[in-house]
């Protein structure tokens, strides 16, 4: 899966069968700035502008748009799962974050296969 991305923000696209079009919004941020379009080509282009307008429109409001997430995740794990990944991150003689950040990279690579 490959994902639009445009000055610091990315896309979530769907297709909509019923009226053939691609819908889409973008990811990451709480403020809803959605897009459509009929080709590809004119999706990407959708896509920016929606991004421009965002911007434009924050500033006009004297609001800061909203950037992608920061980079720090909480997960609540069972005590069990919390051992065992604590344990295979020592073995690979990492830090927890580090085994982790792996482990969701990886995750994320299978998946985007």
């Amino acid at each position: 899966m490959k994902a639009l991305s445009y000055k610091g923000y990315s896309a979530r696209i769907e297709f909509d069968g019923d009226d053939e079009i691609f819908v889409g919004r973008i990811a990451g941020i709480q403020d809803v700035v959605g897009f459509h379009a009929d080709t590809v080509t004119d999706l990407k282009a959708a896509f920016h502008e929606a991004v421009n307008d965002y911007i434009e429109t924050c500033k006009k409001v004297g609001k800061a748009p909203q950037k992608s997430l920061s980079g720090n995740l909480m997960l609540r794990v069972s005590p069990e799962v919390h051992s065992k990944a604590a344990i295979a991150a020592e073995l690979a003689g990492k830090s927890l974050n580090e085994w982790g950040q792996e482990a969701i990279a990886h995750a994320l690579e299978k998946a985007s296969a």
